[in-house]
């Protein structure tokens, strides 16, 4: 009985931030640990369901990287990374787009509908919903000489055209979206999902941008325990950019993070998707997980 009642109070304690965000529009970017486990991933998809079921909009953006290394990998092709950006070449980019819309994209919508969910996958390329250019070559610095790398079809982001989305969660579906982005001139751009979802988020004007990812948040020193910071500022993000303690794949999403928030969504939150029922335990409980994102 005990644990009956417990489970009531757990109820309870959710039902103000329940009546709060019901109506309200959440951007989940999924990815990391938690795209490539089987048991994390239909975890994750449950707990999104329920939200759609309580009166939230979650929209999901997704990337997939590890799989698109993986599949270079077994075509005899390496992956190379610049301060986390991958290097896209034309081919890099037609595997890119094959294994993010053509594979990840369906295989995740068929768990959402096969778990009870009514989710709708999309690129970026649909209703032209990520328009972009191409990332600008980006300088090595601390060598012996300076250098230029040109990222290729790597995409920035300069228009979101959200219509598609909003549409679709009024019709009570979950939009699943993939991060391939076009130019104006038709050419297909490798997106990176963490800044995809922020500029999906701002475009919304979400109430929440949650950043799943493989940690529990951002660290003043990394593997202290004692160094976790629950909440940053943007001032703070830049300096711990600048210091090189965010540094790698961390710093897209942060960056992300800032983009939703000076875009006035109500808060971003980057937490650990690797923890079972991360997403609720941030969202309906009074203390919450993760790093909170502030302008």
């Amino acid at each position: 009985m005990q644990e009956l009642i417990a489970k009531a109070e757990i109820l309870i304690e959710a039902l103000p931030y329940i009546k709060k965000f019901s109506g309200k529009t959440f951007v989940i970017k999924y990815g990391g640990q938690a795209m490539v486990s089987d048991a994390l991933k239909k975890s994750i998809i449950l707990d999104i369901i329920l939200l759609k079921y309580i009166g939230i909009n979650p929209v999901v953006v997704h990337g997939g990287g590890k799989e698109v290394t993986d599949f270079m990998a077994r075509l005899g092709l390496k992956s190379r990374f610049v301060q986390g950006l991958r290097v896209t070449d034309k081919e890099t980019m037609e595997i890119a787009e094959m294994v993010l819309s053509g594979k990840i994209n369906k295989e995740i919508v068929s768990i959402f509908n096969s778990q009870g969910g009514k989710a709708v996958g999309l690129s970026g390329k649909d209703s032209n919903l990520f328009v972009g250019k191409k990332h600008a070559p980006l300088k090595l610095e601390g060598q012996e000489k300076e250098s230029d790398v040109d990222l290729g079809f790597v995409g920035d982001i300069t228009k979101v055209n959200a219509d598609v989305v909003s549409v679709l969660s009024q019709q009570d579906y979950i939009p699943v979206i993939s991060s391939i982005g076009i130019t104006t001139k038709d050419e297909t751009l490798n997106i990176n999902a963490d800044h995809a979802a922020g500029h999906l988020a701002a475009a919304l004007q979400a109430e929440k941008l949650l950043v799943l990812t493989d940690v529990e948040g951002i660290f003043l020193q990394a593997q202290d325990k004692a160094s976790f910071l629950s909440s940053l500022s943007e001032k703070q993000a830049l300096q711990l950019i600048k210091e090189g303690k965010i540094s790698g794949g961390m710093i897209p999403k942060v960056e992300a993070c800032l983009k939703a928030v000076a875009g006035q969504v109500g808060s971003a939150h980057i937490i650990d998707g690797c923890l079972p029922h991360s997403i609720l335990l941030e969202i309906f409980t009074d203390k919450g997980i993760g790093t909170m994102v502030t302008t």
